[in-house]
């Protein structure tokens, strides 16, 4: 079998997405029998040195993915990595991580997924476990949190407001979402920077698939300090069933000691809302194993999945 092609990001095959997505180099195999984007620079930092990112990975057959991942991996070394990681589609923003234990529970909307066989190409490539992330299910959404009420007191004395998403000044509130976004994110394992313009690029195909009830904005001296992002689970309503399910993406507040309890006042209130407007069930997606969120999660939540990040030395 053939040495796999480099195209560069120049090149007129490149794929578009990768290119979008400013990756350094992309691979493929013979009649597309296995290919990757490769990233190298402006990656985030393990250890204080940059990784190369595997991406936009497919392979057909072991063959085939030893002899694209041994290329990747040298081309990475070429170009002075010392850690690869993958799947990871040039950083954390964007899709990343495998599925390595899938329960019982169906896909939900905008879940990776990926074939079973390619977690064992990237194992007999000398991949290993490098993070490890969690769903988790809530399908009693009658439990509360006791400490709700005394937070809340205590951060609408200090004179934060809680509202919900507003979507008429849907891209202006996308602003807000990302001015949180931006420094709560920033001790977030592998974090690396997003431009407010891509960042915009990310969320606005989700313009009509969004429900504002389920998106709550905390603002503070006309600053917004926090926000829960979620979501129907529209693979529901894609599979012909009721859609009965939430998907909380994303909570986040800003740091400090005076926003102490944000977070957990967000998703308490958003469990309110979900239950009075008719959902039965919430999922917390994607949660880093050492997050906060996961430690929120644990109040309501119990893991049904998880999800693996590679790494190798390169």
């Amino acid at each position: 079998m053939d040495t796999p092609l480099l195209l560069t990001s120049t090149h007129p095959d490149f794929p578009a997405l990768a290119h979008d997505q400013q990756a350094d180099a992309h691979l493929v195999l013979g009649n597309n029998e296995a290919r990757c984007s490769l990233w190298w620079t402006n990656t985030a930092l393990h250890n204080g040195h940059p990784i190369g990112a595997i991406g936009h990975y497919a392979a057909n057959n072991d063959n085939a993915a030893n002899i694209l991942l041994t290329s990747a991996l040298k081309l990475l070394q070429k170009n002075h990595i010392s850690l690869t990681v993958g799947p990871l589609d040039g950083n954390t923003w964007r899709r990343y991580r495998f599925v390595t234990q899938t329960g019982t529970e169906p896909s939900f909307f905008l879940e990776p997924q990926n074939p079973p066989h390619y977690l064992s190409h990237f194992e007999q490539n000398g991949f290993t476990p490098l993070a490890e992330y969690y769903s988790a299910l809530c399908s009693d959404l009658s439990i509360t949190d006791p400490r709700l009420p005394r937070i809340e007191t205590r951060l609408r004395e200090q004179g934060i407001t809680i509202r919900p998403f507003d979507p008429v000044r849907f891209e202006q509130e996308l602003h807000a979402i990302y001015e949180v976004s931006r420094i709560s994110f920033v001790e977030n394992f592998l974090y690396t920077p997003l431009d407010r313009e891509a960042f915009l690029a990310q969320y606005l195909p989700l313009k009509t698939l969004i429900d504002p009830r389920l998106i709550l904005l905390a603002e503070h001296e006309n600053r917004p300090v926090g926000y829960v992002f979620a979501l129907p689970d529209h693979a529901q309503t894609q599979r012909g069933e009721t859609c009965a399910t939430v998907i909380l993406k994303t909570a986040a507040c800003l740091p400090g000691r005076r926003y102490a309890g944000l977070g957990a006042l967000l998703v308490g209130l958003l469990h309110r809302s979900t239950r009075e407007h008719g959902w039965h069930r919430i999922i917390h997606a994607l949660m880093h194993e050492s997050n906060n969120s996961r430690n929120l999660s644990d109040h309501y939540a119990t893991s049904f999945r998880r999800y693996t990040l590679f790494a190798r030395p390169t």
